[in-house]
Protein backbone atom coordinates (compact mmCIF):
# COMPACT_ATOMS: atom_id res chain seq x y z
CA UNK A 1 0.00 0.00 0.00
CA UNK A 2 0.91 3.58 -0.73
CA UNK A 3 0.66 6.51 1.61
CA UNK A 4 -1.81 8.29 0.43
CA UNK A 5 0.08 11.91 0.72
CA UNK A 6 2.66 12.18 -2.01
CA UNK A 7 5.76 14.33 -2.24
CA UNK A 8 5.30 17.23 -4.33
CA UNK A 9 8.25 18.43 -6.95
CA UNK A 10 8.38 21.76 -8.85
CA UNK A 11 10.92 22.28 -11.43
CA UNK A 12 11.57 25.12 -13.69
CA UNK A 13 10.89 24.06 -17.25
CA UNK A 14 14.54 24.41 -18.64
CA UNK A 15 15.86 21.89 -15.62
CA UNK A 16 12.70 19.29 -15.81
CA UNK A 17 13.51 18.83 -19.54
CA UNK A 18 17.16 18.15 -18.86
CA UNK A 19 16.44 15.71 -15.99
CA UNK A 20 13.59 13.76 -17.92
CA UNK A 21 16.18 13.80 -20.99
CA UNK A 22 18.81 12.24 -18.36
CA UNK A 23 15.99 9.28 -17.69
CA UNK A 24 15.28 8.57 -20.99
CA UNK A 25 18.63 8.26 -22.44
CA UNK A 26 19.85 5.71 -20.07
CA UNK A 27 16.30 3.78 -20.25
CA UNK A 28 15.97 0.54 -21.51
CA UNK A 29 11.96 0.66 -22.40
CA UNK A 30 9.48 3.42 -21.95
CA UNK A 31 5.73 3.27 -20.67
CA UNK A 32 4.14 6.05 -21.22
CA UNK A 33 0.77 6.77 -19.38
CA UNK A 34 -0.91 9.64 -20.92
CA UNK A 35 -4.28 11.46 -19.34
CA UNK A 36 -6.65 14.64 -20.57
CA UNK A 37 -3.75 17.02 -19.38
CA UNK A 38 -1.40 15.99 -22.71
CA UNK A 39 -4.38 16.82 -25.08
CA UNK A 40 -5.27 20.07 -22.99
CA UNK A 41 -1.62 20.79 -23.37
CA UNK A 42 -2.42 20.13 -27.42
CA UNK A 43 -4.95 22.41 -26.87
CA UNK A 44 -8.04 20.44 -26.75
CA UNK A 45 -9.80 22.08 -24.32
CA UNK A 46 -13.32 21.55 -23.42
CA UNK A 47 -14.53 24.99 -22.68
CA UNK A 48 -14.16 28.83 -23.00
CA UNK A 49 -13.30 30.42 -25.93
CA UNK A 50 -12.98 26.92 -28.06
CA UNK A 51 -16.37 25.81 -26.64
CA UNK A 52 -18.03 29.49 -27.68
CA UNK A 53 -16.44 28.98 -31.21
CA UNK A 54 -17.70 25.77 -32.17
CA UNK A 55 -21.08 25.68 -29.55
CA UNK A 56 -22.35 28.75 -28.49
CA UNK A 57 -25.49 28.00 -30.49
CA UNK A 58 -25.75 24.77 -28.14
CA UNK A 59 -24.81 26.64 -25.17
CA UNK A 60 -27.60 29.20 -25.60
CA UNK A 61 -30.40 27.20 -26.36
CA UNK A 62 -29.58 23.89 -23.85
CA UNK A 63 -27.53 26.20 -21.08
CA UNK A 64 -24.60 24.39 -20.72
CA UNK A 65 -21.10 26.22 -20.53
CA UNK A 66 -18.80 23.74 -21.72
CA UNK A 67 -18.68 20.87 -24.76
CA UNK A 68 -18.19 17.65 -21.71
CA UNK A 69 -21.79 19.07 -19.93
CA UNK A 70 -22.64 19.04 -23.43
CA UNK A 71 -22.08 15.51 -24.17
CA UNK A 72 -24.49 14.41 -21.34
CA UNK A 73 -27.64 16.86 -22.02
CA UNK A 74 -30.75 14.88 -22.44
CA UNK A 75 -31.82 16.32 -25.56
CA UNK A 76 -35.28 15.47 -26.73
CA UNK A 77 -34.88 14.05 -30.05
CA UNK A 78 -31.68 12.19 -31.36
CA UNK A 79 -31.71 14.81 -33.91
CA UNK A 80 -30.65 17.08 -31.64
CA UNK A 81 -28.23 14.24 -29.88
CA UNK A 82 -26.34 13.72 -32.54
CA UNK A 83 -26.64 16.91 -34.17
CA UNK A 84 -24.10 18.31 -31.03
CA UNK A 85 -22.37 15.08 -30.95
CA UNK A 86 -21.51 14.89 -34.83
CA UNK A 87 -19.81 18.18 -34.02
CA UNK A 88 -17.84 17.30 -31.02
CA UNK A 89 -16.87 14.57 -33.00
CA UNK A 90 -15.52 16.58 -36.00
CA UNK A 91 -13.81 18.46 -33.47
CA UNK A 92 -12.28 16.81 -30.90
CA UNK A 93 -11.24 13.20 -33.27
CA UNK A 94 -11.01 14.32 -36.68
CA UNK A 95 -9.51 18.05 -36.11
CA UNK A 96 -5.34 18.33 -35.55
CA UNK A 97 -4.93 19.86 -31.78
CA UNK A 98 -3.31 23.50 -32.04
CA UNK A 99 -0.69 22.74 -30.61
CA UNK A 100 1.68 19.38 -32.11
CA UNK A 101 2.58 18.09 -28.61
CA UNK A 102 1.88 14.69 -29.67
CA UNK A 103 4.31 15.14 -32.77
CA UNK A 104 6.69 16.25 -30.25
CA UNK A 105 5.98 13.45 -28.25
CA UNK A 106 6.93 10.91 -31.12
CA UNK A 107 10.12 12.29 -32.16
CA UNK A 108 11.49 12.29 -28.52
CA UNK A 109 10.75 8.48 -28.46
CA UNK A 110 11.92 7.96 -31.74
CA UNK A 111 14.44 4.81 -31.70
CA UNK A 112 13.21 3.70 -28.33
CA UNK A 113 11.45 0.60 -26.90
CA UNK A 114 7.79 2.27 -25.49
CA UNK A 115 4.21 1.47 -25.57
CA UNK A 116 1.72 4.05 -25.09
CA UNK A 117 -1.33 3.40 -22.63
CA UNK A 118 -3.72 6.78 -22.79
CA UNK A 119 -7.15 7.14 -21.18
CA UNK A 120 -7.71 9.73 -24.11
CA UNK A 121 -9.72 8.78 -26.39
CA UNK A 122 -9.34 11.53 -29.50
CA UNK A 123 -6.98 9.41 -30.92
CA UNK A 124 -4.12 12.23 -31.22
CA UNK A 125 -1.29 9.49 -31.07
CA UNK A 126 -2.25 7.96 -34.34
CA UNK A 127 -2.73 10.98 -35.99
CA UNK A 128 0.60 11.78 -34.66
CA UNK A 129 2.43 9.23 -36.88
CA UNK A 130 2.53 6.75 -33.83
CA UNK A 131 2.91 3.16 -34.74
CA UNK A 132 -0.46 1.64 -34.27
CA UNK A 133 0.78 -1.57 -32.29
CA UNK A 134 2.62 0.55 -29.49
CA UNK A 135 -1.40 1.78 -28.73
CA UNK A 136 -3.51 0.68 -26.28
CA UNK A 137 -6.34 3.31 -26.29
CA UNK A 138 -8.45 1.58 -22.81
CA UNK A 139 -11.60 3.95 -22.83
CA UNK A 140 -12.97 3.72 -26.23
CA UNK A 141 -12.28 5.60 -29.34
CA UNK A 142 -14.31 8.83 -30.65
CA UNK A 143 -13.98 7.96 -34.10
CA UNK A 144 -15.67 4.68 -33.34
CA UNK A 145 -20.17 3.26 -32.53
CA UNK A 146 -20.92 0.71 -31.43
CA UNK A 147 -24.93 -0.87 -30.58
CA UNK A 148 -26.22 0.76 -27.82
CA UNK A 149 -27.66 -2.26 -26.21
CA UNK A 150 -25.31 -4.06 -27.54
CA UNK A 151 -26.19 -6.55 -29.29
CA UNK A 152 -22.68 -8.11 -31.12
CA UNK A 153 -19.36 -7.05 -30.03
CA UNK A 154 -18.27 -4.97 -32.63
CA UNK A 155 -17.40 -1.23 -33.85
CA UNK A 156 -18.10 1.10 -36.69
CA UNK A 157 -16.06 4.14 -37.92
CA UNK A 158 -17.97 6.92 -37.87
CA UNK A 159 -16.08 9.42 -40.12
CA UNK A 160 -18.02 9.50 -43.10
CA UNK A 161 -21.52 9.62 -41.44
CA UNK A 162 -20.45 12.46 -39.10
CA UNK A 163 -19.21 14.54 -41.75
CA UNK A 164 -22.60 14.17 -43.26
CA UNK A 165 -23.98 15.34 -40.40
CA UNK A 166 -22.28 18.24 -39.64
CA UNK A 167 -22.36 19.60 -43.31
CA UNK A 168 -26.04 19.22 -43.34
CA UNK A 169 -27.61 19.90 -39.45
CA UNK A 170 -29.64 22.61 -39.54
CA UNK A 171 -30.66 24.76 -36.35
CA UNK A 172 -28.85 22.41 -34.01
CA UNK A 173 -30.65 19.11 -35.72
CA UNK A 174 -29.77 16.21 -38.16
CA UNK A 175 -31.93 15.00 -41.04
CA UNK A 176 -33.90 11.82 -39.42
CA UNK A 177 -32.58 9.67 -42.01
CA UNK A 178 -28.50 10.55 -41.49
CA UNK A 179 -29.63 8.92 -37.37
CA UNK A 180 -27.40 6.30 -37.20
CA UNK A 181 -28.55 2.45 -36.30
CA UNK A 182 -27.26 -0.82 -35.58
CA UNK A 183 -27.08 -2.82 -39.02
CA UNK A 184 -27.37 -6.39 -36.49
CA UNK A 185 -30.51 -5.02 -34.76
CA UNK A 186 -31.80 -1.34 -35.77
CA UNK A 187 -31.77 0.03 -32.63
CA UNK A 188 -29.60 3.34 -32.22
CA UNK A 189 -25.75 3.51 -32.38
CA UNK A 190 -24.40 4.56 -29.28
CA UNK A 191 -20.28 6.22 -28.80
CA UNK A 192 -17.97 3.40 -27.82
CA UNK A 193 -16.90 5.00 -25.01
CA UNK A 194 -16.15 3.30 -21.73
CA UNK A 195 -19.06 5.09 -19.50
CA UNK A 196 -21.40 2.19 -18.31
CA UNK A 197 -21.83 -1.63 -18.34
CA UNK A 198 -22.51 -1.26 -22.06
CA UNK A 199 -18.70 -0.89 -23.38
CA UNK A 200 -18.19 -3.02 -26.24
CA UNK A 201 -13.88 -4.45 -26.24
CA UNK A 202 -13.89 -5.58 -29.82
CA UNK A 203 -11.34 -7.49 -31.36
CA UNK A 204 -9.08 -4.26 -31.90
CA UNK A 205 -9.43 -3.52 -28.25
CA UNK A 206 -8.43 -7.13 -27.07
CA UNK A 207 -5.55 -7.05 -29.29
CA UNK A 208 -4.61 -4.12 -28.08
CA UNK A 209 -4.38 -5.15 -24.81
CA UNK A 210 -3.02 -8.64 -25.22
CA UNK A 211 0.02 -6.44 -26.96
CA UNK A 212 0.05 -4.00 -23.97
CA UNK A 213 0.31 -7.20 -21.26
CA UNK A 214 3.03 -8.52 -23.62
CA UNK A 215 5.15 -5.40 -23.33
CA UNK A 216 4.45 -5.08 -19.64
CA UNK A 217 5.99 -8.89 -19.47
CA UNK A 218 9.14 -8.35 -21.62
CA UNK A 219 9.96 -5.28 -19.46
CA UNK A 220 9.39 -6.27 -15.87
CA UNK A 221 12.88 -5.77 -15.13
CA UNK A 222 15.70 -3.31 -16.51
CA UNK A 223 15.91 0.21 -16.71
CA UNK A 224 12.54 1.16 -17.16
CA UNK A 225 10.60 4.63 -17.18
CA UNK A 226 7.31 5.20 -16.45
CA UNK A 227 6.10 8.45 -17.77
CA UNK A 228 2.77 9.45 -16.63
CA UNK A 229 1.67 12.51 -19.01
CA UNK A 230 -1.54 14.54 -17.70
CA UNK A 231 -3.20 12.07 -15.85
CA UNK A 232 -5.75 12.89 -12.66
CA UNK A 233 -7.23 11.46 -10.31
CA UNK A 234 -10.65 10.72 -12.98
CA UNK A 235 -9.77 6.91 -13.29
CA UNK A 236 -6.60 6.68 -11.40
CA UNK A 237 -6.44 2.81 -11.26
CA UNK A 238 -5.68 2.75 -14.86
CA UNK A 239 -2.53 4.28 -15.63
CA UNK A 240 -1.47 6.23 -11.91
CA UNK A 241 -1.72 3.45 -9.71
CA UNK A 242 -0.23 0.47 -11.66
CA UNK A 243 2.69 2.63 -12.63
CA UNK A 244 3.66 3.19 -8.98
CA UNK A 245 2.95 -0.67 -8.35
CA UNK A 246 5.36 -1.56 -11.10
CA UNK A 247 8.08 0.97 -10.28
CA UNK A 248 7.40 -0.32 -6.56
CA UNK A 249 8.41 -3.73 -8.02
CA UNK A 250 11.39 -3.18 -10.60
CA UNK A 251 14.11 -1.43 -7.98
CA UNK A 252 15.80 0.11 -11.58
CA UNK A 253 12.70 1.56 -12.42
CA UNK A 254 11.30 5.06 -12.62
CA UNK A 255 8.25 6.77 -12.09
CA UNK A 256 8.27 9.99 -14.11
CA UNK A 257 4.93 12.46 -13.49
CA UNK A 258 4.69 15.46 -15.72
CA UNK A 259 1.72 17.79 -14.98
CA UNK A 260 0.33 21.21 -14.48
CA UNK A 261 -1.65 19.91 -11.38
CA UNK A 262 -2.05 16.70 -9.48
CA UNK A 263 1.87 16.41 -9.74
CA UNK A 264 2.29 14.09 -7.03
CA UNK A 265 4.54 10.33 -6.23
CA UNK A 266 4.06 8.62 -3.03
CA UNK A 267 6.97 8.81 -0.66
CA UNK A 268 7.46 5.03 -0.69
CA UNK A 269 9.32 5.68 -4.24
CA UNK A 270 11.81 7.88 -2.85
CA UNK A 271 14.57 9.17 -5.23
CA UNK A 272 12.90 6.73 -7.95
CA UNK A 273 10.03 8.98 -8.29
CA UNK A 274 10.15 12.52 -9.92
CA UNK A 275 7.34 14.75 -10.84
CA UNK A 276 7.46 17.91 -12.94
CA UNK A 277 5.12 20.43 -12.51
CA UNK A 278 4.22 22.48 -15.64
CA UNK A 279 2.92 23.15 -19.16
CA UNK A 280 3.88 19.19 -21.16
CA UNK A 281 4.09 21.00 -24.09
CA UNK A 282 6.84 23.36 -23.29
CA UNK A 283 8.91 20.66 -21.36
CA UNK A 284 8.68 18.18 -24.37
CA UNK A 285 9.63 21.01 -26.65
CA UNK A 286 12.62 21.58 -25.21
CA UNK A 287 14.31 18.30 -25.28
CA UNK A 288 13.61 18.36 -29.12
Amino acid sequence: MFSRTGTEKSTPTSSAAERLGELLSGCDAVVVGAGAGLSVSAGFVYDGERFARYFADFGIRYGFRDMYSGGFYPYGTLEEYWAYWSRYIWINRYADPPRPVYGTLRKLLSGMDYFVLTTNVDHCFQKAGFDKGRLFYTQGDYGLWQCSQPCHAATYDNEEAVRRMVAEQREMRIPSELIPRCPKCGKPMAMNLRCDGAFVDDDGWRAAAGRYGDFLHRHGRGRVVYLELGVGYNTPGIIKYPFWRMTAQNPDAVYVCVNRDDCSAPKELGARAVCFSGDISEILEKLT
